[in-house]
């Protein structure tokens, strides 16, 4: 299918401060198809009697579908099963399994969505072990539940071919991830996994923030990051099949005005820099008036163009303004939403196909060239500028 936009529920703001009819309404407005943050669902389920309990969230689960089908959204994934690969207490992770099997693929149903996004651990090494072999076994394991659920489910599957109605998971790197935090990493787990279900999420932050940036450093961009980043997107191009990609997400971040270390606004000194600053200083793609300055560019050429990706191109923002209790944000993160999409369809003629759309790609990678900064990487020039202050 053609690249089409979606935005993360949580990005229209946060559970506890905004309506999940409220978010709806401005996703909808703006054409935006939805990952659905399992907070947003949690939330609506302790609404009921009895509060959130597992069939409450599946009542809320069907009762969001149905807010959805009205107003024209799709569900393209539930999102983020959290810390179950690798778990060193294996009680812990039979309890983890049963919990994907008796809850979250029946939720997944209910929602009518097929994806459930998995980010790698950021638990402590003490609970979550790096022995691939141990890692690569859990996931195979989530893999073969999701088979197991379409062979043993007649719901909306009558006449679908074969793996047509698994569950399918997407398994995203978090660049603070305990033992998995790139996306080579991440793509090598994917391959060992080998199953047609298991497939990769490639979230621009995550990537540019291991390879690019570092929020620890003045200017936010680590040594030799230009070569850096070249050489990661060249492997993308070398390696990733296509056709294992579930969907990607599309964010920039804001540059720090200061290191993010103890004293800074955001530090936590229980939690990764990388983590508070993603937590805290997301941006939509195209926000460089806001400060962004991640080469997300240069990844979504690698994606779109020069691999050919097709799918669901999501904004999934964090920001320290989405919890405000302000009646506005949900329609402000939207419209900025939308303009972030229209520039990526823009930038990367998505309207268009084959060599028209490559020629769009150049024209404006000349353009770029043309007005004195860095082609790829525009934001590496003005670093380095500033650096020297």
């Amino acid at each position: 299918m053609p690249c089409k936009p979606a935005i993360s529920s949580h990005s229209l703001g946060r559970a506890w401060s905004h309506s999940l009819p409220t978010k709806l309404d401005a996703a909808a407005s703006h054409s935006l198809s939805l990952e659905l943050f399992h907070e947003d669902l949690v939330y609506l389920a302790a609404t009921f009697p009895g509060g959130p309990t597992p069939s409450n969230q599946l009542l809320a689960a069907q009762t969001i579908r149905s807010l959805c089908s009205a107003r024209n959204i799709s569900i393209i994934s539930l999102q983020p099963f959290m810390h179950y690969e690798g778990l060193r207490d294996r009680e812990l992770h039979e309890a983890r399994i049963r919990e994907m099997r008796d809850l979250w693929i029946p939720l997944a149903r209910a929602l009518g969505t097929r994806v459930i996004a998995v980010p790698s651990s950021f638990l402590g090494e003490e609970e979550c072990g790096g022995d691939e072999g141990v890692i690569v076994r859990d996931l195979r394991e989530l893999a073969d539940l999701g088979v197991a659920a379409a062979s043993s489910s007649s719901d909306d599957d009558d006449g679908k071919g074969e793996g047509e109605g698994d569950i399918i998971f997407a398994y995203e790197a978090l660049c603070w991830g305990t033992h998995i935090s790139t996306w080579e990493q991440s793509w090598e787990i994917v391959q060992k996994v080998s199953r047609s279900n298991f497939q990769i999420c490639f979230d621009t932050f995550n990537l540019a923030g291991k390879v690019f940036a570092d929020p620890m450093r003045p200017g936010g961009i680590k040594k030799n990051a230009e070569e850096a980043m070249e050489a990661t997107l060249r492997r993308i191009l070398e390696r990733v099949d296509v056709r294992r990609i579930a969907y990607i997400q599309v964010v920039d971040a804001e540059r720090l005005s200061t290191p993010l270390i103890k004293g800074h606004e955001f530090y936590h000194e229980d939690q990764p820099a990388r983590m508070s600053w993603s937590r805290n200083c997301r941006l939509f793609y195209g926000e460089e008036d806001r400060g962004a300055y991640l080469p997300v560019y240069a990844i979504l050429k690698t994606l779109l163009v020069d691999l050919g990706f097709e799918g669901y191109v999501s904004a999934e923002v964090f920001h320290r303004d989405l919890g405000k209790d302000d009646r506005s944000v949900p329609e402000e993160f939207a419209q900025r939403a939308k303009r972030s999409w229209e520039k990526i369809v823009e930038d990367f003629g998505l309207e268009r196909g084959g060599e028209e759309k490559v020629a769009v790609v150049e024209e404006g990678a000349a353009g770029r060239s043309a007005g004195g900064v860095v082609d790829r990487f525009p934001a590496v020039e003005g670093a380095a500028a500033r650096a020297q202050l």
